[in-house]
C-alpha cells in the first residue's frame, strides 16, 4: 500500500508541477464549481481553482507526502499498526490538498476541520498520557480557528457569496469583521502568539508526521489562507498587528530554542520561527515572498525532520541532545543532509533558504519597519543560527555521549533514500524558484551597514551558538545561576502554562461546578431532558384517551356536570 501510494501522490507532484509552469506562463486560472444545496436565493457550492500558486503548492505537498511515506516504511516497521499509520497520513493529505484547492470558505471548512480532526488522531497516535494531553492541546487551540472560520462563512452571508477570491481586494473585505475572522484563524493554525503552545506539544505524534505536518501542511494552512487574502490585508490596522505578532513570535520560538534540549522541539520552535517570517513579511505586502520562502521552507525543514527521526532511530529512541554527540562518524548520510537544512535554515549562500531569506530581510528592511520590529529581524536571525549551531555541536560534532554498545548506522535505504531526494531540493530549490516567481528582478536600495547586518547577525549568532557551548562543558553552567530567567526563555514565555492551566486560575473547577449547575443542572431540567419528560407524560395520557375506555368518558362527564353546578 504505501508504495503505490507514494507512486501515486509522485505523478500528481509531477502533473503539478508540470501544470503550474504553464499556468504560471499562460497566467490563466481555471475555476471549478458544483452547486450542492439553493434555497431562497442562497446557494451553497465546492469550489476548485487551479492557478499556478495553488498547483505549485499542491506539488510540493505531495512530493513531501510520498518522501514522507516512503521514509515510515523504515522508520515505522515495527509498528503493528503500520496500515492504519498510512491510512491516515493520506487523510491529512487529502484535508491539505482540499484546503489549497478551494477559493470557497465553506469547502475550505472540509480541509480546515479535516486538518484539524486527523493531526489530533495522530498526535494521540501512541496513545500514551503525555501524547493525550498535547492532542488535547492541540485540538483545542485550532478549534478557535475552526469557530472563527464557521462565523466569517455566517457573516459573508451579507456578500451574497463565499467565494473569496471575488472580494479579496476590494472595498467589502477591508477592515471588515470577515477579515479580522480569517485572521485569528490563520494565527491558530500557522501557532502565532498567543496560540503557540500547540507546536511544540504536537511532537508527540511519530517523526514522519513531523516532517509532513511542519513543512508542508497543517501549520502551512494558515500562512496560505492569509497569502489568498493578502490584498486585502494591504495597508490596514490588521496587517500592522501582523507583524507585531509575527516579529515578536519569530524572536520568541528563536529564543526558546536555544534553551530547549529536545531535539524534535528545537525543530519545531524553528518551524514557529519561520512562520512569524512569513507573516511578518506578508503583512508588509510581500506576499509572494512569503510564498516562496514557503516552499522553500518546506523542503530543507522536512528534510530536517527526516535527519532528526534517522539520529532518534539509531540512538535508542532518545531524543535529549545532551544524550548524543560526535555522530559524524557513525551517520555520514544523516549528518550531511542534516547539515545542509540547518544551513539552509540560516540562510547561508547559496542553498535554498538564502534565496527567500535574504530576500525577505533585505525587502522588510527597506519597507516601513519601527524600531522594535527591526531589532527582532536582527535578534531573530542571529537566534536561527545559533541554535543551529548549538545542536551541530551538542548531536553532531561534540563529545560522545552514547552508550558504548549502541550500534549507529546510515544503512537503512528506506529512511536514506527520501533524505537524498530532499537534499537535492534544499540545495537547488531555491534558485530555480526564484527564477519561476520572479522572473523580474527585486530592487535593493541599502546603505552597507543595512546590506551587511545580516551576514554579521549570522556570523555572531553561528560563533556564539558553537563556542558558547564548547566553554560551558568545561566550565559551570551560567544558567543556572539566573534559573528563573532560563526557565522563563525556555517555557515559551510561559505560553504553555497559559494555555492549559493558567488562563482562568481553577478553570477546571470553575468549569466542573458550571456543568453540574447549568448543563446537569436547570439548563437540563428545563432544556432537553425536561421537555422529553414532559412530552412523554402528555403523550402517555394521550395514549390512555385514544384506548376510547368508558371509564374515561364517564370521568370526564362527571368532572363537567361537577364543574357545570359549581357555575350555576
Amino acid at each position: 500500500m504505501a508504495e503505490s501510494s507514494m507512486v501515486f501522490l509522485l505523478g500528481v507532484a509531477v502533473w503539478g508541477i508540470w501544470s503550474s509552469l504553464g499556468l504560471l506562463k499562460s497566467g490563466c486560472s481555471y475555476f471549478m464549481e458544483w452547486e450542492l444545496v439553493s434555497l431562497n436565493g442562497v446557494s451553497i457550492e465546492v469550489s476548485l481553482i487551479f492557478d499556478w500558486m495553488s498547483l505549485m503548492f499542491l506539488s510540493f505537498v505531495c512530493l513531501i507526502s510520498s518522501m514522507v511515506l516512503y521514509y515510515s516504511g523504515g522508520y515505522m516497521s515495527g509498528d503493528s499498526n503500520m496500515n492504519r499509520f498510512l491510512y491516515i497520513v493520506l487523510g491529512f493529505v487529502a484535508s491539505m490538498l482540499m484546503l489549497i484547492l478551494s477559493p470557497n470558505l465553506v469547502s475550505i471548512l472540509l480541509g480546515w476541520d479535516g486538518l484539524g480532526l486527523v493531526s489530533y488522531a495522530l498526535v494521540i497516535y501512541y496513545q500514551n498520557e503525555k501524547s493525550a494531553a498535547a492532542g488535547m492541546l492541540t485540538a483545542l487551540s485550532n478549534r478557535v480557528g475552526d469557530v472563527a472560520i464557521l462565523l466569517g462563512i455566517a457573516f459573508m452571508v451579507d456578500l451574497g457569496g463565499w467565494n473569496f477570491l471575488f472580494y479579496v481586494g476590494g472595498s467589502p473585505l477591508e477592515n471588515s469583521l470577515v477579515l479580522w475572522l480569517v485572521v485569528i484563524a490563520a494565527m491558530t493554525k500557522s501557532a502565532q502568539i498567543p496560540f503557540s503552545a500547540w507546536l511544540p506539544a504536537a511532537m508527540a505524534a511519530p517523526t514522519p508526521v513531523s516532517a509532513l505536518v511542519h513543512s508542508s501542511t497543517l501549520v502551512t494552512a494558515g500562512v496560505y489562507l492569509l497569502i489568498r487574502f493578502s490584498p486585502s490585508l494591504t495597508g490596514t490596522l490588521i496587517s500592522d498587528i501582523l507583524l507585531l505578532i509575527g516579529c515578536t513570535t519569530m524572536f520568541m520560538a528563536g529564543l526558546g530554542a536555544n534553551f530547549e534540549t529536545d531535539l524534535k522541539k528545537i525543530i519545531a520552535l524553528s518551524t514557529l520561527s519561520q512562520l512569524g517570517v512569513m507573516v511578518s513579511i506578508l503583512s508588509l505586502g510581500g506576499a509572494m515572498l512569503a510564498f516562496f520562502h514557503l516552499l522553500t521552507h518546506a523542503l530543507f525543514k522536512a528534510l530536517l525532520f527526516m535527519c532528526a527521526g534517522s539520529i532518534i532511530h539509531n540512538v535508542g529512541g532518545t531524543q535529549d541532545i545532551r544524550n548524543m554527540g560526535n555522530l559524524v562518524g557513525s551517520l555520514p548520510l544523516s549528518v550531511m543532509c542534516i547539515n545542509l537544512a540547518n544551513l539552509s535554515l540560516c540562510g547561508i549562500p547559496f542553498l535554498a533558504g538564502f534565496y527567500s531569506k535574504d530576500l525577505i530581510l533585505e525587502v522588510a528592511f527597506m519597507g516601513p519597519l519601527n524600531v522594535i520590529c527591526l531589532l527582532m529581524y536582527w535578534l531573530a536571525t542571529g537566534l536561527t543560527v545559533c541554535y543551529s549551531f548549538r545542536l551541530v555541536y551538542y548531536s553532531l560534532s561534540g563529545s560522545w555521549n552514547l552508550s558504548c554498545c549502541t550500534c549507529v548506522s546510515d544503512e537503512d535505504t528506506l529512511m536514506s533514500t527520501p533524505m537524498s531526494v530532499l537534499s537535492l531540493g534544499a540545495v537547488m530549490s531555491g534558485a530555480a524558484l526564484s527564477w519561476l516567481i520572479f522572473p523580474a528582478c527585486y530592487m535593493i536600495c541599502l546603505t552597507p551597514v543595512f546590506k551587511l547586518s545580516v551576514l554579521f547577525v549570522t556570523l555572531v549568532g553561528g560563533t556564539i551558538g558553537y563556542v558558547l557551548n564548547l566553554v560551558s562543558e568545561s566550565c559551570n553552567l551560567k544558567s543556572l545561576g539566573s534559573y528563573h530567567k532560563t526557565v522563563f526563555f525556555g517555557s515559551m514565555w510561559f505560553l504553555p502554562f497559559l494555555s492549559t492551566l493558567g488562563v482562568v486560575p481553577g478553570g477546571l473547577s470553575l468549569g466542573g461546578l458550571f456543568h453540574q449547575i447549568s448543563d446537569s443542572g436547570w439548563s437540563e431540567y428545563h432544556g432537553g431532558q425536561g421537555i422529553y419528560f414532559n412530552l412523554s407524560g402528555l403523550s402517555q395520557v394521550l395514549q390512555v384517551i385514544q384506548e376510547n375506555s368508558i371509564k374515561i368518558y364517564l370521568l370526564v362527564m362527571l368532572v363537567w356536570m361537577v364543574g357545570l353546578s359549581l357555575m350555576i
